[in-house]
């Protein structure tokens, strides 16, 4: 079975002020995909940029980047579900081989290795932080990973039998164990990250980095979840 970007796929864009990023990030989303940008609270008019630009504006008030991954689930009807940021640090267009892969059975979540473009592509403060990270979460789920980047695809109706509860940082590592308790397939591929547009709203910080790091630090401290989102 082959996959045309023209399959039901939602693509969930976290926003929080990303005006100037959007234009770029929603003209590499494939054609027949679903843009969802999740609005967190922009005051930029991002918002109204994403609806010029052709996607769907959910509006999550709640702030945190869990909440508004979370709120984009919810919202999707897609049979596969993609994330991504919306800073134009990725490109959306990358996703295509992940949701074949999805579709062909050969995975059951996809996650981008991100590999920086450019001096400024990712803080040392992000990378350190993210590769202790790793490191922890191979010994709690045995998972060869090397990152837990934003770009990743999956079926949306397994995502949301996982339970996922994290509303801040810890969504997407909690999204990771979880689907690992689940006997899921994960596999992980290498792609390009560029600098950011805009000012990091997690990581771009010393001070975020380590409110990243407790929140993904306490999702690794969680007992397992009872059983959900099981494929198989």
């Amino acid at each position: 079975m082959t996959t045309t970007p023209s399959e039901d796929v939602d693509v969930v864009l976290p926003c929080l002020n990303e005006a100037e990023a959007l234009p770029w990030v929603l003209e590499r989303i494939p054609p027949g995909w679903r843009a969802l940008v999740v609005d967190n609270g922009s005051t930029d008019g991002s918002p109204e940029v994403a609806r010029v630009y052709g996607a769907t504006v959910v509006h999550e008030p709640r702030r945190g980047f869990g909440a508004a991954c979370h709120a984009g689930l919810t919202a999707a009807t897609a049979d596969v579900v993609c994330f991504c940021d919306g800073d134009a640090s990725l490109d959306p267009a990358l996703l295509v081989p992940f949701v074949r892969e999805i579709r062909d059975g050969a995975a059951d979540l996809v996650l981008g290795r991100r590999r920086p473009r450019g001096r400024h592509a990712w803080p040392a403060h992000a990378r350190a932080g993210n590769v202790v990270l790793a490191r922890i979460l191979r010994r709690r789920t045995g998972l060869r990973l090397h990152d837990l980047g934003p770009l990743r695809a999956a079926r949306r109706e397994p995502l949301l039998a996982l339970g996922l509860t994290d509303r801040r940082s810890g969504y997407p590592l909690q999204m990771v164990v979880r689907a690992a308790d689940a006997g899921w397939r994960i596999t992980e591929h290498d792609v390009p990250y560029l600098p950011r547009t805009g000012a990091s709203k997690v990581t771009g910080t010393w001070r975020g980095t380590w409110q990243a790091v407790r929140d993904m630090s306490r999702v690794l401290g969680e007992p397992p979840a009872p059983e959900g989102g099981t494929l198989r």
